[in-house]
């Protein structure tokens, strides 16, 4: 493959994993929140034995869940774009 292919490929590459771990940060610091609010939502919803409480505190597990997956979906693409920045770095060597 030519030099300057592997180069641009690089660069592309370079510019994702860069948003990625920008995104990854952020979902980070949301997690932190939607976790903290389920808790809150939980205790809640222990506490006052209201139908009402019991789906507020499901409806905010279900968005702290989505968080995670999401997270967790970020994370494997970040993986496999450094094995993709390693791959191609082996090319540029030859």
């Amino acid at each position: 493959m030519a030099n300057w292919l592997v180069t641009r490929q690089l660069t592309q590459v370079s510019r994702r994993l860069t948003a990625l771990r920008a995104e990854l940060a952020v979902i980070a610091e949301q997690a932190m929140y939607l976790d903290d609010d389920a808790a809150d939502a939980e205790l809640r919803a222990i506490v006052s034995d209201s139908d009402r409480d019991g789906y507020h505190a499901r409806h905010e597990s279900g968005h702290a869940t989505a968080m995670q997956r999401h997270r967790a979906k970020v994370v494997d693409e970040i993986a496999r774009l450094e094995r993709r920045q390693d791959d191609l770095l082996d090319r540029m060597a030859r």
